[in-house]
């Protein structure tokens, strides 16, 4: 008896566009991923510049907002996975974000 091996390709990006209410991500395959944008919180507190300043690494697998300090794998947008981080976490995040803020204001 034979078994066949089948090797499955990661899910990679190729474009990804962000707006107030949606994250998209068009794959290489030719699929495309729609996500709320409010499933990540930083990227919903991000401004259009933070949002739209980002990176697809590790071969298309990872995208990286460096201004956000968020990063999201394709796979977990295909596993429909939203942001695990705790209100705690965000609420320290967005206190050090507004108090950043203020100092480069003045």
């Amino acid at each position: 008896m034979s078994s066949l091996a089948v090797q499955i390709e990661p899910a990679r990006a190729e474009r990804v566009a962000v707006t107030d209410e949606s994250l998209t991500v068009d794959l290489v395959d030719g699929r495309t991923i729609i996500a709320p944008l409010a499933w990540y919180p930083r990227l919903w507190y991000g401004t259009r510049t933070e949002r739209s300043t980002f990176e697809i690494i590790g071969d298309g697998e990872i995208i990286h907002w460096e201004a956000l300090d968020e990063d999201l794998s394709v796979d977990g947008l295909l596993a429909g996975r939203r942001s695990g981080e705790s209100s705690q976490s965000l609420s320290r995040w967005l206190e050090e974000r507004q108090a950043h803020q203020k100092t480069s204001e003045d």
